[in-house]
């Protein structure tokens, strides 16, 4: 029944941080019309978290290994924060051209099958 999820970053510069997943972390795209760019992910997992109230999501990339990412993502020219150990992963943040910030983790729990 369900073949993928489609996640959706806001942006105040949408073209630096699609250019971003274009040529820094080079993932496949497709242009659907416009400079509007659609990105391929590798295989993907959803977590549901208590919270206080409804309606807010995270994305994190996923990756074996946060120490390579993090040292190619800075001789990019990315701001990184530094890895944290967080017992379920090692966690960084890479700061995008728009301003925003998007996680990058490398897991160390128990990763389900994918589906399909």
């Amino acid at each position: 029944m369900i073949t993928g999820a489609h996640a959706i970053i806001y942006s105040k510069n949408p073209e630096a941080d699609r250019n971003f997943f274009r040529d820094v972390l080079s993932l496949p795209h497709v242009d659907v019309g416009g400079g509007w760019l659609i990105f391929g992910l590798p295989p993907s997992e959803v977590a549901v978290h208590p919270a206080d109230t409804n309606g807010r999501h995270e994305l994190y990339l996923m990756c074996d290994d946060i120490d390579a990412f993090v040292t190619q993502a800075i001789a990019d020219g990315v701001e990184c924060d530094a890895i944290e150990d967080l017992g379920w992963g090692r966690l960084a943040s890479a700061e995008l051209p728009g301003g925003g910030k998007i996680g990058v983790y490398q897991p160390s729990h128990e990763r389900p099958e994918n589906p399909l």
